[in-house]
């Protein structure tokens, strides 16, 4: 952990925030929060992604008895993150920092112009001293449509404000060898670039408040590294662990970024679920685009168009066995990217700069 971090994405797990019985932890929220004053005295800019807000309405509100499962859900959200958001105000505010609220859904980040409002914000409130505390709106967010947890929101977010750090604080220390409950289960430390598999370590035991669980953010982590973002997954119950990252003795699994990308390539990374289209490439294309070489998607490459996709929209990237190798904004619509496959010393249907291809395959 040897890269300086100016900008740090914190995200605080349902977990971390709730005791054994459900209630809210306001002694780790009022703990959390001064270490986060003290990055913030240190120089470090931060952006808060919490989740806690059905936890605190499930606490605070008693709801009728034959409430449905769906509604119960979006009345302690809706509830819960008054209470939140009030309990996170007045513990800044001890600390001399103002914060703003962010709620926000899949939505807003459907295309580039969204993504950019949401970032000139972001970057608005940074430069004004103002600590940007976000959440998902799960008061009304559509199912299909919901983050898989605020993991994937937070690796959204760093990656839209070009963030150097994102801590993804939940109430392990990190990924083990094994369930983390056993002593001999070893704590994997270190991530490199080449990304090894380590969904065969992972539980898919999800926990009573969150929605995600290890191996969401496992996945988040991956990515985030694979644009340039160093990311930690570490222990938020273990006092003092903003304070150890800062000192860089935090105990955790680190995820070593890879070369930083630039934004435009960061925003198609998570634009998979606006997708409208997909193409298939050959072997040759296949090899162009792993390679270190910079190198657009041409005609000549693809095989196989699916979709009825226009000019600007995010396509998918496929190779021969239909695996997913990346993501693009087209330069042309389906019809014409038709008449085009197969065909040499044609514009390229992905240009590089709008190129985004895995390094985790």
């Amino acid at each position: 952990m040897s890269r300086k971090s100016n900008t740090v994405v914190i995200k605080i797990g349902s977990n971390v925030l709730t005791m054994e019985d459900g209630s809210p932890d306001l002694n780790r929220m009022a703990g959390l929060v001064d270490q986060m004053a003290f990055l913030l005295k240190k120089g470090l800019k931060v952006i808060l992604v919490t989740s806690g807000a059905v936890a605190f309405g499930r606490k605070s509100l008693p709801l009728m008895p034959k409430t449905d499962a769906i509604s119960k859900k979006q009345v302690w959200a809706a509830y819960g993150q008054i209470e939140l958001i009030r309990q996170y105000k007045e513990l800044f505010s001890k600390q001399g920092h103002p914060i703003a609220q962010l709620m926000v859904t899949k939505e807003d980040f459907r295309d580039r112009a969204h993504y950019l409002n949401m970032k000139n914000c972001l970057d608005g409130l940074l430069k004004n001293h103002v600590v940007p505390v976000i959440n998902e709106n799960d008061a009304v967010a559509i199912t299909e449509l919901m983050f898989t947890d605020n993991d994937e929101l937070a690796g959204l977010v760093a990656a839209m404000v070009d963030a150097d750090s994102l801590l993804l604080l939940t109430n392990v220390d990190g990924i083990y060898k094994g369930h983390p409950t056993d002593p001999s289960a070893e704590l994997i430390t270190h991530v490199g670039q080449k990304m090894p598999d380590l969904s065969q370590y992972i539980s898919t035991h999800k926990s009573s408040f969150g929605r995600g669980g290890m191996l969401t953010k496992m996945t988040m982590a991956k990515k985030s590294a694979n644009l340039g973002i160093e990311v930690l997954i570490a222990n938020g119950k273990k006092d003092d662990v903003l304070i150890a990252y800062f000192n860089k003795t935090l105990k955790c699994t680190y995820f070593e970024p890879g070369k930083i990308k630039d934004n435009h390539k960061k925003w198609i990374a998570h634009s998979d679920n606006y997708s409208k289209g997909e193409v298939t490439i050959n072997e040759g294309a296949k090899t162009a685009l792993l390679s270190d070489k910079i190198t657009s998607l041409l005609p000549v490459g693809i095989s196989k168009i699916k979709g009825d996709f226009l000019k600007g929209d995010i396509i998918r990237i496929v190779d021969p066995s239909g695996i997913r190798l990346g993501l693009g904004k087209a330069e042309y619509n389906a019809i014409t990217a038709n008449e085009k496959i197969g065909l040499s010393g044609q514009k390229p249907l992905v240009h590089y700069d709008y190129l985004y291809i895995s390094d985790l395959n």
